[in-house]
């Protein structure tokens, strides 16, 4: 009979998944993850970038989480009050897509079929399957955290935290609802923020239209010719741009280039000579006839526009370049960033042509209920019937998509929430540049800083049914001495009065 230690007693192998549960449950069990504030520690705290509940984790995941792990268990066994703070995101758009996906490949139905109530839950029950299992596998690969906890971005402590912040800055007026250009998921019917947008190179195509001019005077031209990699979009056009001095466009645009040239290297060379003969010819070419245009412009002439005949005006702006397509721009501002910075300078109106689904309304005059799709052939179809198609070139262009459905991102004109970020970004920007805060490693600080100097407002709102309610209630007016009384009555108000609530005056769109 064996010896209980005996060579004969040991395992072949070790039953490392056995004792791993074992193992893990008696850290736990015993408290060994849990962080409590300590005067006599100094504290380190992660807060787990939470993953999104959509699935289950991948590689790069448990590459993150190891890190993570390795720099908590460090710190603790130096004798900080060590804290990891583990949790799981609701990830709005993401989680109601794929929900939505599936009740579109399983059920044939869409969320207006179930819905807002029915989906809801629904996605209640999705998060509540992949929440466990992400935590479960965080176990797993065994993550030290401090699972008492535990947060989920919509559970009621952070649904309040959402909401008291949200009425901080609505109260200090750096929330505000107005018009503005965003990035629009057709397919989702929401707005996107800069960050859930990636761009991709795609095979397209540059369409030459003729724009007529009307009541041409002796030595003018009877048509200007735009480019447009997006042809539908005309129906949207309220203008058409011209550079204010483009001699002095095609200088600048010389000397950029003899300066790159100057800089660049040997083999660099050629490619930036051919360039800049390339822009000579373009001068000789174009100058005479653009100068003539900038002077109609400041004229105030008008020209038709293609398919719907409505006159709009010539104008002089910087954002059209004398040697980038034709040198004249069609101006599209409900349908496209730069363009609505150009609206806004030239006070254009701003005709927003499509759906929240993508298809084309009743500014689309003959085009409306078409897809953007259709609607580009038909657009194009017709140019050409009417002669006003002078040609096609192949072009690669950068599209832009949605991160969440991976749909074509579409310029859209709508009202959304804000967040003025002049302040917020500059504040953000101060803590790194004056050594507050330490980002780490130091070669990020530049994007850092570069990405938050732009200060755009920041869009929050999203046209879902799964996430944070923004908590606001509205009442239109119908004149200003309803307006006023309301405003008397809520100057009055005890809750106005104590600071627990606050208001806003929104003006129509003149």
């Amino acid at each position: 009979m064996s010896a209980p230690n005996s060579a004969a007693s040991l395992p072949s192998r070790f039953p490392f998944q056995e004792r791993q549960q074992e193992l893990y449950a008696m850290w736990e069990s015993r408290g060994y993850f849990h962080a409590e504030v300590d005067p006599n520690k100094k504290p380190y705290c992660i807060v787990i970038p939470p993953p999104n509940v959509t699935g289950a984790l991948h590689l790069g995941h448990a590459l993150n989480n190891t890190l993570q792990d390795i720099l908590i268990r460090m710190k603790r066994m130096q004798g900080y009050a060590a804290l990891w703070m583990p949790g799981t995101d609701h990830a709005g758009i993401a989680t109601q897509a794929v929900v939505e996906k599936r009740l579109r490949e399983e059920e044939g139905k869409t969320r207006h079929d179930l819905g807002r109530e029915k989906l809801v839950e629904r996605i209640w029950q999705w998060k509540d399957h992949y929440e466990a299992r992400i935590l479960g596998q965080l176990k797993q690969m065994g993550c030290s955290c401090d699972w008492e906890r535990t947060r989920f971005t919509l559970d009621e402590v952070c649904a309040r935290a959402v909401r008291v912040t949200f009425f901080d800055l609505f109260r200090q007026e750096k929330i505000y609802r107005g018009k503005r250009l965003v990035n629009w998921d057709t397919f989702l019917q929401t707005a996107v923020s800069d960050d859930e947008v990636f761009h991709e190179t795609v095979q397209g195509h540059f369409w030459h239209i003729r724009y007529r001019v009307l009541d041409p005077q002796e030595g003018e031209p009877s048509y200007l010719v735009v480019a447009t990699t997006r042809p539908e979009t005309l129906l949207g056009d309220t203008a058409v741009a011209v550079h204010p001095d483009p001699a002095a466009a095609f200088d600048a645009a010389e000397r950029e280039l003899e300066a790159k040239r100057a800089e660049a290297s040997p083999k660099e060379r050629p490619q930036i000579a051919a360039e800049l003969e390339r822009l000579r010819e373009l001068r000789t070419e174009r100058l005479e006839a653009l100068q003539t245009l900038t002077r109609m412009a400041r004229e105030g002439r008008l020209v038709e526009l293609p398919l719907l005949k409505r006159p709009i005006p010539l104008i002089a702006d910087e954002w059209a370049k004398p040697q980038m397509g034709t040198g004249c721009v069609k101006i599209t501002p409900a349908h496209d960033p730069n363009d609505y910075e150009v609206g806004l300078r030239h006070q254009l109106p701003m005709i927003n042509i499509l759906r929240p689904d993508g298809t084309l309304n009743e500014h689309a005059g003959p085009y409306a209920g078409l897809t953007i799709a259709q609607a580009r052939e038909r657009v194009v179809a017709d140019l050409e019937a009417q002669g006003l198609l002078e040609c096609v070139e192949d072009r690669e262009i950068d599209l832009a998509h949605s991160d969440r459905s991976k749909t074509p991102i579409e310029p859209y004109l709508a009202d959304q929430w804000f967040v003025k970020m002049d302040e917020l970004a500059q504040s953000a920007m101060d803590a790194v540049t004056d050594g507050r805060v330490e980002i780490i490693p130091p070669r990020y600080t530049k994007g850092y800083l570069d990405w938050l100097s732009e200060k755009r407002d920041w869009p929050v709102s999203r046209q879902l049914w799964w996430g944070h309610r923004i908590p606001i209630w509205s009442k239109r007016c119908v004149d200003d001495a309803e307006r006023e009384s309301t405003v008397a009555a809520l100057r009055q108000d005890p809750a106005v009065q104590a600071g627990e609530v606050a208001w806003q005056i929104e003006l129509p769109d003149a």
